[in-house]
């Protein structure tokens, strides 16, 4: 009978059982209206190597009650295999088998949380060295950066990097927060010493704000609690400050920047044009301009997953349908006439260099700009940035982490704004065309500076889209410029045909080019660029004739590895001393094993 009782109150009041899965229905749909409507903040951590930035982060997900008890026990078993008392709150974030057993962390890892107030993306990224290149992806979208300093080590070159990338990648928030505070006995005056060292660099690279706050992430102190042993501070507390910072991204919301990702045909008489609005925002009825055609036409209509729209705002991903029926790719991008992005083919850019090889001038790489990708060569390096006074540097090669001013040509046009004014239109990554590597990641800019462009005597000038290492690994050779001069014309001749003969014996690619007329001012020039052209391709380049004053300046320039000024002797052999001279050419290394 009790069962009975039961089985009545269970399905006696289907009404009430109804009701209240709609109340659970209901409070469920509240909760997750509430959580999209908060405000989201992206955020990264860095810093050098064992500043505590994961030990930091690890912290704040465990006071704010963000992990999970599996996730709590599994870092307790750890913690009890290792023989330690205390938790490590740095695993975690540390995920990677490589990163627990070394302590330190590898890749990007990406945390979420929330509170109250705001929902959090973290990005916490590695300090050593190496591994910058991760760095540089893991603050590319956000925000706000909290700087990781160690309050005994002070402010090391690697932080000063970091900061100087955050800064190159538009953020301009910080949160440094001073750690191992306990380690210090919470001293005071040890945290106005790093705040002073990091200020002076804070102020010259033009952050809005920033907020020092000294920490202790492995006990807690100042990260979610505020730490009873430094009552001195009277600042916020890390979360505090992360629950009050402005959170907008500065996304321009004017000029209308629309690159178009895919083109969607699902039945004849539909053209939909798919894509992320990055900057501005759209209605139907607008006027837009197509790129690079600059075909003007009007929107259509607009619609995203909610369906048609009234209008979009960035960011938003979106398809845009036109009036008129346009010959529209992937790649192009469309905008609003009376605000154009600026349509390059050469420019000033600000590159961050993550690959292991170095820079190679005028090798052609991949430029992935918004959704397009082409072919492009960096002409030119204007100068490197020194990470401790922060001043301009001449720089002979760009190698891994360094940061450098460079100039750009591309194969087609790309539609960009300066990175300052646009973080979306304004970046953009190099790819290694033959290892598919990213090798740099890059900020456009436009400041005034001087176009770069080589001087066209040099050896960066003319290149073509097939790199000197490319030449080299098919000639089996370096080019090379011979000069050989003589009073006796006809002694300069010889030994230059003899040259080119000896090369030529030896399964090496030579060309004599003809004396040009020492009584016109053009020609020795234009002889001069002719020769540079056939260096650049790897050929070696013999010139003969009287002594020139305008060639002996030209070619004295060049690097003394790649050219050679002879003086022939009429009383000499041609022969013996081609030989002699193919002897020099191997040995500065321009040629590369016999060729059989």
């Amino acid at each position: 009978m009790g069962n009975q009782a039961t089985r009545l109150d269970l399905f006696g009041a289907p009404d009430l059982a109804v009701a209240n899965a709609d109340s659970s229905e209901l409070a469920l749909s509240t909760i997750v209206q509430q959580h999209r409507n908060k405000e989201l903040l992206r955020f990264t951590t860095v810093g050098s190597v064992d500043d505590g930035k994961s030990t930091l982060i690890g912290r704040l997900l465990h006071d704010t009650h963000q992990l999970f008890e599996d996730q709590i026990s599994a870092v307790r078993r750890v913690a009890k295999g290792r023989g330690d008392a205390d938790l490590d709150y740095s695993l975690f974030t540390d995920g990677l088998r490589a990163e627990r057993e070394q302590g330190i962390t590898i890749d990007v890892a990406y945390r979420y949380f929330t509170t109250d107030k705001r929902k959090y993306i973290i990005a916490d990224t590695p300090g050593h060295v190496q591994y910058t290149r991760n760095m540089a992806t893991g603050a590319s979208t956000a925000s706000l950066a909290v700087v990781l300093v160690d309050v005994r080590l002070g402010i090391l070159e690697q932080s000063r990097r970091h900061v100087y990338i955050a800064s190159l990648l538009g953020i301009r928030r910080l949160a440094i927060c001073v750690n191992k505070m306990d380690l210090v006995d919470f001293s005071r005056a040890s945290f106005d010493a790093v705040s002073r060292d990091l200020s002076t660099m804070i102020e010259s690279l033009g952050f809005e704000s920033a907020q020092f706050i000294p920490v202790s992430a492995k006990h807690g102190g100042n990260v979610v609690h505020r730490s009873d042993s430094m009552p001195w501070y009277l600042g916020p507390t890390l979360l505090e400050y992360l629950e009050s910072v402005p959170t907008h991204d500065e996304v321009d919301r004017v000029r209308l920047r629309f690159p178009v990702q895919y083109v969607l045909r699902p039945r004849p008489d539909y053209r939909g044009y798919a894509g992320t609005l990055i900057s501005g925002s759209v209605r139907p009825g607008d006027e837009v301009v197509v790129l690079p055609s600059l075909t003007r036409t009007h929107v259509a209509s607009l619609e995203t997953f909610e369906g048609q729209n009234a209008v979009v705002e960035a960011p938003r991903a979106v398809t845009l349908r036109l009036k008129d029926e346009l010959d529209v790719s992937r790649g192009d991008m469309i905008v609003d006439p009376a605000h154009m992005p600026r349509v390059l083919r050469r420019f000033d850019a600000m590159l961050v260099w993550l690959g292991r090889e170095p820079l190679d001038l005028g090798k052609c790489y991949l430029l992935k700009h918004t959704t397009q990708s082409v072919r492009a060569e960096v002409t030119s390096v204007a100068h490197g940035i020194d990470l401790t006074t922060l001043d301009p540097t001449p720089l002979g090669e760009v190698r891994l982490n360094d940061v450098a001013r460079v100039h750009i040509r591309t194969r087609k046009p790309i539609f960009a704004d300066a990175y300052r004014d646009n973080r979306a239109t304004g970046a953009f990554i190099l790819i290694d065309s033959v290892s598919n590597d990213t090798v740099a990641a890059g900020m456009v800019t436009f400041d005034g500076e001087a176009v770069l462009h080589p001087d066209p005597t040099s050896e960066a000038a003319h290149r073509s889209w097939v790199s000197p290492a490319e030449r080299r690994a098919a000639l089996r050779q370096q080019g090379a410029l011979v000069w050989i001069r003589s009073a006796d014309a006809e002694c300069a001749r010889e030994l230059a045909v003899a040259l080119e003969r000896t090369l030529f014996d030896a399964r090496r690619v030579a060309f004599v080019l003809e004396p040009a007329s020492a009584g016109s001012e053009a020609e020795p020039r234009t002889a001069a660029l002719a020769a540079t052209s056939l260096v650049d391709a790897g050929i070696v380049a013999i010139m003969h004739g009287r002594p020139n004053s305008e060639l002996d300046s030209l070619f004295g320039a060049r690097s003394s590895a790649s050219q050679l000024i002879v003086d022939a002797d009429p009383a000499s052999d041609a022969e013996s001393l081609a030989a002699s001279i193919f002897v020099q050419l191997d040995a500065r290394g321009l040629f590369d094993a016999a060729i059989d």
